[in-house]
């Protein structure tokens, strides 16, 4: 076995806070989770000091979520390390805005194409490309606004 090398220590005032979190009221899952592993990684004076796949198997979590853990609470702290780290990429800009989703609602209404009995979202996907209100479009995309919208 080889040695830890991120070692979490709590104090009484950091393992009670961490108890807190764990214990009371409605929390969202990350830094519930963290808190978990904190204390059961804990190897000070309170502490049980549980080897990473004990930890694993007692919270159900991976060994990998758990050396991470260890290593978030040496890096950054108690009350950093229970903070999840904001998206470092820009989100995809949008295919269809306010008029291009209302344009495509129209034509799903809307009578489908001669020699077709109904609108598929590749014909929608076409037809909006077609009338220039996008470059390109997927079917996927056209079908999740439809879904979104209805």
């Amino acid at each position: 076995m080889t040695a830890k090398r991120h070692i979490v220590a709590l104090t009484k005032a950091q393992r009670t806070e961490l108890e807190t979190i764990v214990h009371t009221g409605h929390r969202k899952a990350f830094p519930r989770r963290r808190a978990q592993i904190w204390l059961q990684a804990d190897q000070g004076a309170h502490g049980p000091g549980l080897a990473d796949a004990a930890i694993a198997a007692r919270l159900g979590v991976g060994v990998s979520t758990v050396e991470r853990a260890r290593r978030a609470f040496v890096q950054q702290g108690a009350v950093a390390g229970l903070q999840t780290a904001p998206m470092d990429h820009p989100r995809t800009p949008r295919r269809l805005d306010g008029q291009g989703e209302a344009r495509l609602v129209a034509l799903a209404c809307g009578s489908p194409p001669p020699g077709f009995a109904q609108w598929t979202g590749q014909l929608l996907a076409e037809a909006l490309v077609a009338e220039g209100v996008v470059e390109t479009i997927s079917a996927t995309t056209v079908n999740h606004t439809l879904k979104k919208t209805r």
